[in-house]
């Protein structure tokens, strides 16, 4: 498919072919979820932890008597009904992370560009570049391309002078192609790919085939 190439000035730079593999796929939501739960998780510290009866500091010394008391048994003070006592079944440091496998993660991918193209939210760009570094000139740029939530992904490496000028701008990221994600693909509006970005992700996905459509009456 072909897809018109766009500059920060708002003017038209010709136009690139999109692989159909790559930017043409039907979108399954059931992919996009797992791929962001995914990610997710694995962003998770898991360092939560909340102390045992055996980590408390409080005396291990019998409270009272067996006997007589007409109470209830008790052994120590550091029993979890007891003010100040260890929590049962307390959070402990772990890891949330699952696994997915890594062909299903390079699909889900796929499957969020074509999410932004069939949207309508892709946008080509001829490259990430700004003269002099300033965030006033860079934000009156999108504001003239209607950016005002937007992913911009370049290629390998970000022109410093962009980055900078980028950075202080709300609702704007920018990452190298190295960076792209799901999630961050899917929490912004408009996805902007320079021309650097989709070259290499046609090199990522040279191989990436088209899925083969279910016949009719064969379990898949």
């Amino acid at each position: 498919m072909k897809a018109d190439v766009t500059t920060l000035d708002a003017k038209t730079a010709g136009s690139v072919d999109l692989a159909d593999a790559v930017f043409g796929l039907e979108p399954r939501v059931d992919l996009l979820h797992r791929m962001v739960r995914y990610q997710q998780l694995k962003k998770m510290a898991g360092t939560h932890h909340a102390q045992d009866r055996s980590e408390v500091n409080v005396t291990g010394k019998k409270m009272y008597k067996q006997k007589g008391t007409g109470g209830a048994r008790h052994g120590n003070k550091a029993a979890p009904q007891f003010r100040g006592g260890g929590k049962a079944f307390g959070p402990k440091p772990r890891s949330h992370a699952v696994s997915l496998p890594k062909k299903v993660r390079a699909l889900a991918l796929r499957h969020a560009l074509s999410a932004k193209v069939k949207a309508g939210e892709l946008i080509v760009l001829d490259k990430a570049s700004s003269e002099n570094g300033k965030t006033a000139q860079l934000r009156a740029q999108f504001e003239k391309l209607e950016w005002k939530n937007a992913l911009i992904i370049d290629g390998v490496e970000l022109e410093n002078q962009f980055a900078l000028a980028a950075r202080n701008i709300p609702d704007i990221d920018v990452l190298p192609i190295q960076g792209i994600n799901v999630y961050d693909i899917l929490r912004r509006h408009k996805l902007v790919l320079t021309k650097a970005a989709v070259d290499a992700l046609a090199d990522r996905f040279k191989d990436a085939k088209m899925p083969t459509p279910r016949s009719e009456g064969v379990p898949s």
